[in-house]
């Protein structure tokens, strides 16, 4: 049976269900890290021999690890069902491929999570468990944002807002450079170097640290990539203000973005001066995770409403989005009739 091509808002809002769910996996696994509690249950997949070790609330630190694991085994569920959703209902390839790749990237994910408690937390392993789970965040949000109303209609009449492209430009540096912080970040964390430089907003005094080692070269890379970012969320701020007033979802999108690495900065400091308190250092992790989402929104709504029809040879409407879909032949059926044709 083949999928129906009609815009689905269940199937859109279990998806943005999933991604705060997502945000909620990375903030428990941060709060694993900052209150060290990735040992806390020694073994994997079971926790302590059993699915759900009797009391295991009443242990901050095992609280901590099995409720990460509670948590990752909902969004592993959540994730299946909405990739099986998808599967059924979903017209466009792209999308179901989509879906399917985000079931194969969270079962990498929680297999990661399994090796970092099996070999004790080694640190490669442990930055890519972290780096994974915002590559798993990406996907998620892309669904998401895929499967709104606004995106289908948008595919269906496409036309392009005045400045989108120039937006986009600049919106997906400005995610690339947030997925490169976060990366760098998690080096940070699970190498133990949060408080190598431990002053702020200074460097050991200055601002260019008197010797170096890789704790210290790794947290003062993490705060020029602060100083990278904030300057990219400007220019994609100044660039989403001056769309049309018909864009004014983007210019709000932009708005929140910039407002989120505002916060982002003063939990940053909050974490050094401080000396990594929990829940400074958890919700910068979780905040980290919200701007990646919110920009990789703005980057997918500028490209879209930049996203012009192309015409074909044969004279129809195509948009590359709709390949593999049935969609592109529509357009050919509904193309206008040759003018030097029969009537």
């Amino acid at each position: 049976m083949e999928p129906t091509s009609t815009h689905h808002r269940g199937l859109h809002r279990f998806a943005i269900v999933l991604v705060c769910c997502v945000i909620l996996l990375i903030s428990a696994g941060a709060l694993v890290t900052s209150t060290e509690s990735g040992l806390s249950v020694p073994d994997w997949p079971l926790s302590y021999g059993s699915l759900n070790p009797p009391s295991w609330w009443t242990i901050s630190t095992v609280r901590a690890e099995h409720g990460h694991r509670l948590i990752a085994g909902t969004v592993a569920t959540l994730t299946v069902i909405l990739a099986v959703w998808i599967g059924v209902r979903e017209n466009r390839r792209w999308v179901r491929r989509l879906a399917y790749l985000a079931v194969a990237t969270v079962l990498s994910q929680a297999l990661l999570g399994g090796l970092t408690v099996l070999f004790f937390l080694p640190t490669p392993v442990s930055v890519a468990h972290a780096s994974l789970a915002e590559v798993f965040l990406c996907l998620t949000v892309t669904l998401a944002v895929v499967t709104s109303r606004w995106w289908r209609r948008a595919e269906g009449e496409p036309a392009t807002v005045p400045g989108a492209r120039r937006l986009f430009d600049v919106a997906r540096v400005t995610t690339g450079l947030v997925f490169f912080q976060i990366f760098l970040g998690a080096v940070m964390r699970h190498s133990g170097a949060g408080l190598a430089i431990p002053d702020f907003p200074l460097v050991f005094g200055g601002l260019i640290p008197p010797a170096f080692d890789f704790p210290i070269a790794i947290h003062y890379s993490h705060r020029l990539g602060a100083l990278a970012v904030t300057a990219a969320v400007v220019v994609t701020l100044v660039r989403a203000l001056r769309l049309p007033s018909a864009a004014a979802g983007l210019r709000a999108v932009a708005v929140g973005l910039a407002t989120l690495v505002a916060i982002q900065i003063s939990l940053g400091a909050a974490v050094v001066l401080t000396g990594k308190a929990v829940v400074p250092n958890t919700a910068h992790v979780a905040t980290g995770a919200t701007i990646l989402a919110t920009s990789l929104l703005l980057t997918l709504g500028s490209w879209r409403s930049a996203r012009a029809a192309v015409p074909s040879s044969a004279g129809a409407v195509r948009d590359p989005a709709f390949e593999g879909t049935g969609a592109q032949s529509a357009s050919r059926a509904t193309a206008q009739p040759n003018p030097s044709g029969g009537g």
